[in-house]
This record gives C-alpha cells, structure tokens and sequence, in this order.
C-alpha cells in the first residue's frame, strides 16, 4: 500500500475541464436550498474510531458554534454524518454518497492517508472539496483537497532532531516502527534518508510494521530491547489506531522507561492516552502541533466549548474529555473554510479554492495559522511533548514561529 503515492495535480487540462463540466452537475452552491450542507466523514466503528470519532464530534461542535453565530452566507450549516468503518474503499464509496446524493459543499474527514488516498479520486472527478485534518506523510498535492494537518517538515524531521540533540536524550539508533500502510512507510522512507544523511548506519535503523488493529507486541518489544543495546536508542511511532494501547501496556509489562528508551509517536494525543494507564508512560514524547496543556485565551476556550458540548450532548464519560492536535485542525479547517465561503460570497468549489489561499486564523495552539497561496497546507507550529501522569502533556519544544509546509520531500525523488 505504501508505494502508491498520487500526485494529485497530475490531471491533464483535458480532465481538469470535464471535471469542471461535471462540477455543475455534482456541486451546490449556497444559493440552492435553505442550508449549507457540510459532509463529516470519519470513522465511527473499527480499529480507527478510538481516534476519528472524536474529530467528528468536534465538527459537529464547531457547526453548532457557526450556527449559533449566524452560520455562513446568512444560512445554517446542516451536517451529513456517515460512517465508513475503517474500511478504505467504503471511505470512497460514501465520499461519492456525500457528494453526488447529499449534495454536500464540502467534506472534513479522514484520518489515515489510505482513507484519504481513496476519497481522493472521487473529489477530484466530481470537484468536491476535503478538508484533511492528520499530519501526513507528504508526497501528494490536490486541487480538491486542503491538508489542515502537519507535513514531514512540521512533524517528523524536527521530532527527530529533537531526539539527537542533547535536550532530547542524544539518541544514536532508531527504531521506525509503525502501522502497515502508506504514511507510516513513506514517512519512514523520509527519516530513513535524513538519518542515514546526518550519519546514522543502517545497521542503527530498526523498521518494523504491523498489521491495523494488531495487538501482540511481546516479540517485537523484547527485540526493541536487544536492538538498544550499547547505544542510546529511541523508538519513533507511526502505529495509528487502537494498537497503541497493547504497545505502550507491552513497554510497561517489559520495563522500558523513557528514560530506557523514549518512543516518539506521531499518531498518539491525548485521546489515545484515555485509554491507557499514563502513570507508566511519563516521558515518552509524542510531536504535533498543538496539545490541549498550552495555555492561552484561545485555547482556554476551545477546550471548554469542548467539554460544554460533551455534557450536552451526554458523549461517553463527557466529564473526562480532551482536545488534541486533529481535533484542532479539524476546527481551524472549518472556521477557515467558512472564512473563505464569505470571501467567495458562495460555496462554488472554485471559488472557495482561490479564496482559501491565505486566509489565517488565531488557533487554540497560540499561532496565527495561514494557509499557503501555493500548496493548500498550512503554515503551523511544531511542539514536542512529553507525556505526564495525568494523560497530558508538558510542552519541551516549541517553534517561535509557524513553519510553512514542504510537502514534497527532498528526500524522496519526484
């Protein structure tokens, strides 16, 4: 799965103009009925619902929010839930229900790349517009698609030169060890390459994928342990999905501290956390670019809109809820995309596109976020933080500023 990488600006002038002609077909527009209606595609069953169900709840949240405050272009926003079940080709399959039957203007959904890389061909053939709120493995560009989430640059490379410096514990031997399918492999690829060009061998490089919902890590943690032997090692985690938690359980049940070995997870926050007993995890590190710990005004409030709504809404152990980075994106696509819906003066897919490059937004991370004229990511922070007792995080990195996204990796051929 990992080696079919699109590049989603690949269309010939021909396609870009019969997806333009079937746009008028497939498209509403605000002036069409007496909502705006808005697509929430995630997962709600399966190995990814621990960490997509979440993200439909805070789009739903935000929704209201907009409503409450008048909605956009003077009309309510009305919400098209489904659910694709962590099944990759069912994502595309309700991405064209969404599109083609509930008529949406725009859809905010997914979490794995594989899920994106299938919904992407139906928005692009019927010029819908997505809005992707995970960090990713980089490698893709769409007209159709705006990515909300952390390229390699604003995550994994300077997660792991975190890692080899002196505040990170100076690690010299890494093990990538992730989920079996694209943005774990190709991500790996990158750190690979930017490894072996700061002059770790390959022999220091341990690289190891397991299947979605695995959940039998004995072997593969007793063979991190002899892996580390004689020199400072770090593991970095792309495992997604529920197999985080018999992972770091497999960690405690071996004895491996962070002080032992740190793992560096890209795909753990604080939902994930909920699930597992912190107290053993303190120091291990996850990188993104917003935790609910950082404290501001904006985020004071997010996170207690959050919280107001699971009450109301009486979400399971709505006392004990988090923010976390892709609930953030997901809020800040949103609100960013209703920006740009009242720039445009309507919902027109083409229209909405030139109008989202460079809209910003305060986010509840602290930063003033910007999405790119050029590459449809946003500008955003990178944070690194180290896991506490209570299932938070204590902010140990920071950016001053945000970074603007490089999408395309030079450490992998075009």
């Amino acid at each position: 799965m990992g080696s079919a990488l699109l590049a989603g600006c690949s269309n010939s002038s021909e396609t870009a103009s019969s997806e333009e002609e079937a746009a008028t077909e497939t498209t509403t527009t605000a002036a069409d009925g007496d909502t705006i209606k808005v697509g929430i595609l995630h997962s709600l069953s399966g190995t990814m619902a621990i960490s997509e169900t979440s993200l439909k709840d805070t789009a739903l949240m935000t929704i209201d929010e907009i409503n409450a405050n008048g909605g956009v272009l003077g009309k309510q926003l009305e919400p098209v839930v489904v659910d694709p079940a962590s099944d990759w080709p069912l994502f595309a399959e309700k991405a064209r229900q969404l599109l083609t039957q509930d008529k949406v203007d725009v859809i905010f959904g997914g979490w794995t790349s594989v899920s994106r890389k299938s919904v992407l061909p139906v928005v692009e053939e019927l010029n819908g517009l997505m809005f992707y709120p995970v960090q990713y493995e980089g490698q893709e560009q769409s007209e159709n698609i705006f990515y909300t989430g952390a390229a390699p640059n604003q995550q994994a490379i300077p997660a792991v030169e975190y890692l080899m410096s002196p505040e990170g514990g100076s690690a010299e031997r890494f093990v990538l060890l992730g989920t079996d399918y694209v943005y774990p492999r190709t991500t790996n690829q990158i750190l690979r390459a930017f490894l072996k060009d700061q002059g770790v061998a390959d022999e220091d490089i341990m690289e190891e994928y397991t299947p979605f919902g695995f959940s039998n890590y004995q072997t593969i943690v007793s063979n991190i342990k002899k892996f580390s032997t004689g020199k400072k090692t770090a593991v970095i985690s792309t495992i997604n999905g529920d197999s985080n938690v018999p992972f770091y359980r497999e960690l405690t049940n071996q004895g491996i501290e962070a002080s032992d070995i740190p793992v560096m997870a890209f795909s753990v926050g604080e939902e994930e956390l909920r699930g597992i007993d912190t107290n053993l995890l303190q120091g291990h590190l996850a990188a993104w670019n917003y935790f609910m710990s950082v404290k501001n005004p904006t985020n004071s409030d997010f996170t207690k809109a959050y919280k107001k709504y699971a009450v109301d809404q009486k979400l399971p152990n709505a006392d004990k809820v988090v923010t976390n980075d892709p609930m953030e994106a997901t809020y800040v696509g949103i609100n960013m995309w209703k920006q740009a819906v009242e720039k445009a003066g309507t919902t027109d897919v083409d229209k909405v596109r030139i109008a989202m490059g460079g809209q910003t937004f305060d986010a509840p991370s602290g930063y003033t976020l910007k999405m790119d004229e050029e590459n449809h990511h946003l500008w955003k922070p990178v944070m690194i933080g180290q896991i506490r007792s209570d299932g938070q995080f204590d902010v140990v990195y920071k950016t001053d500023d945000v970074i603007r996204a490089e999408p395309w990796s030079s450490y992998i051929p075009k």
